[in-house]
């Protein structure tokens, strides 16, 4: 029997802020958190607000289904 399922929320923030030349301190100055919380966004640690997600997107000048995607965890793991 396979393992269940889940489905996990990806992001390609890292990748769009190394675009617009930005720290994650800059971002976060921008768009009203801390680094850390750019930081946990981009590991996947923490899963932002809508409000945030929209901003983060405004701010980098990307739909925000580009930085943000659903993926299943099975799909990221290797073997």
């Amino acid at each position: 029997m396979s393992p269940p399922r889940t489905t996990i929320l990806g992001n390609r923030l890292k990748e769009w802020r190394a675009r617009h030349n930005m720290t994650q301190e800059a971002l976060a100055q921008k768009v009203g958190v801390t680094r850390k919380t750019i930081n946990t966004v981009e590991n996947a640690v923490f899963i932002p607000s809508t409000v945030l997600a929209l901003k983060l997107a405004q701010t980098l000048d990307a739909p925000v289904e580009t930085l943000f995607f659903l993926a299943n965890d099975l799909d990221n793991q290797a073997g």
